[in-house]
């Protein structure tokens, strides 16, 4: 059987829906499926290349409008690429407005080849433009043999989802091994920030800086924390200055910038909370999340209609959710939880436990071979 990815980027280009494609090709190659990966360039040009022993077909993008990547070359490559390789299954990752027009094309030619839509998240905050593909995203869901939703939320949450139900199976993303392993110089880093922070309670944040990820939400609670709380944000993006802006004066804040593998580590073992305040369901996952469980951290999360974030965490289980965009009681969230160090072990413990039993790469793997073998 032959199969052809197709994701908006891929390694080493990173993200949710590259990693969940990365994810599925490692799978494939396990099992010796014969598989071709099709995206966009990260850089200028087109390209082609093994990456971890998966052939890689890239068309240069030359442009990015409303957060879909453009390209002069992307149909040609397409067409070239079915044409020679003659894929039997094709697993599109979705949104890509984009990619859907020609691939529409070329599935209307080939009636045997079968279609997988990995659905990663609804177009919502670009309205307009959902209302203009919303013809094309009817035909993909109609086309589709199995439609994939990385939590059961998902489902409840998506008209177009409820619209397929018979044909949707979950298939959350996973953690990988490699991930949540942490080595001697992480542990170490881990020891020495609790030292830079002794008397402090850590509270540890990551992601981009961009409006859906609700770290504006995180600085305000911090204005409401006294200075016993230390918050510690990583990432970047084109929300950085105003977030820093934001936070002018506070001491319990403090921003990490873009950090290493081994810095990540060394913040998640040392953290006593993990902060995901992430606002709409642009977050419809939230593998950085998993991660941190994994680490036996506690997550205070908000309440997001239709995403999985609420799925991955599960409030006063592995962690506090508070309803959504409400500083004052993430504030207090945060108090509870510094105040009662059982109730942290208690939670760790069972947000450890949720990621291995669910959101583990093995459990991953066993899902998408149950699926092929399906079709």
């Amino acid at each position: 059987m032959k199969i052809l990815q197709i994701s908006n980027y891929y390694p080493p280009h990173i993200g949710g829906v590259e990693q969940v494609a990365c994810d599925i090709a490692r799978v494939l190659s396990e099992e010796g499926a014969e598989q071709k990966v099709f995206c966009f360039n990260h850089e200028k040009g087109d390209r082609t290349q093994d990456v971890n022993g998966v052939c890689v077909v890239r068309a240069g993008c030359f442009a990015k409008v409303a957060s879909q990547s453009l390209s002069l070359s992307y149909g040609r490559l397409l067409r070239r690429t079915f044409r020679e390789f003659a894929p039997d299954v094709v697993i599109f990752h979705y949104p890509n407005p984009f990619g859907a027009h020609f691939l529409k094309k070329l599935l209307k030619k080939r009636p045997a080849c079968k279609l997988i839509l990995w659905w990663h998240l609804d177009i919502t905050r670009q309205k307009l433009l959902g209302k203009f593909f919303e013809g094309q995203t009817k035909w993909l869901l109609r086309r589709a043999q199995r439609v994939i939703a990385t939590s059961p939320n998902y489902i409840e949450g998506s008209r177009h989802l409820l619209s397929v139900r018979e044909k949707c199976t979950v298939i959350p993303c996973c953690v990988s091994d490699e991930r949540v392993c942490a080595d001697d110089g992480a542990r170490a880093r881990a020891q020495q920030i609790r030292a830079e922070h002794a008397g402090k309670f850590l509270c540890f944040a990551l992601g981009r800086h961009v409006p859906y990820k609700g770290m504006e939400y995180l600085v305000r609670a911090a204005k409401l924390l006294d200075d016993t709380f230390f918050v510690a944000i990583g990432g970047s993006g084109p929300l950085t200055q105003q977030l820093k802006t934001l936070a002018q004066g506070q001491k319990n804040v403090a921003f990490l910038g873009r950090i290493s593998d081994v810095e990540l580590k060394a913040w998640l073992l040392a953290c006593d909370v993990f902060c995901f305040p992430s606002v709409t369901k642009n977050e419809a996952f939230g593998i950085a999340l998993a991660e941190a469980m994994a680490y036996e951290k506690p997550a205070v999360t908000f309440t997001i209609a239709g995403s999985g974030v609420n799925y991955v965490s599960l409030d006063k289980v592995t962690g506090i959710e508070c309803p959504n965009g409400d500083v004052e009681a993430y504030a207090q969230a945060l108090r509870t939880l510094a105040s009662d160090g059982a109730l942290r072990l208690r939670y760790g413990r069972a947000a450890r436990e949720r990621v291995m039993e669910y959101f583990t790469y093995g459990r991953f793997a066993q899902q998408v071979r149950r699926l092929i073998a399906e079709l």
